[in-house]
């Protein structure tokens, strides 16, 4: 007595992550790291305002460093790009408590600025064809020397 089972239908495909994805998870995933570190320097250097317990630094770093991490899974939709633009403001923002958030900020953001602008823009010339081989032999990018004899 056997059991017969149904063969198993095969798994879906996987979605292709685009560029933007890739390259904005990457920003984001290493900023969450320096983020979550600038919290700890926060509260280290207690630079918060008056009445504000120090550990509220550690907190917020905690909390900005997650949010990063999530927002780099959930690229696939358009709010995440926009929301990602948020958290680099607020890491901006930063630059008011601890002057040396600046630098991170203009490093960050324009590593995010490239990953979204610049990512969706070689998608697009990937997408159009102007990238395939064909066209590559037909505009060659060095210029061609005539053979001397």
């Amino acid at each position: 007595m056997t059991a017969q089972t149904a063969p198993e239908p095969a798994p879906r495909p996987r979605r292709r992550r685009t560029l933007v994805e890739n390259l904005g998870a990457i920003v984001l995933g290493f900023e969450s790291v320096v983020v979550f570190l600038g919290g700890l320097v926060v509260y280290g250097l207690n630079v918060l305002p008056e009445g504000i317990p120090s550990w509220w630094g550690v907190v917020t770093g905690s909390v900005l460093a997650v949010l990063m991490v999530l927002t780099a899974g959930m690229l696939h939709h358009r709010w995440a790009i926009a929301f990602g633009w948020v958290l680099q403001l607020l890491v901006a923002l930063g630059a008011f408590l601890v002057p040396a958030f600046l630098l991170i900020a203009l490093v960050f953001g324009g590593m995010w600025a490239y990953a979204t602008i610049g990512g969706a823009r070689i998608e697009a010339r990937s997408a159009s064809g102007a990238d395939s081989p064909s066209q590559q032999q037909d505009h060659p990018t060095q210029p061609q020397t005539p053979e001397r004899e």
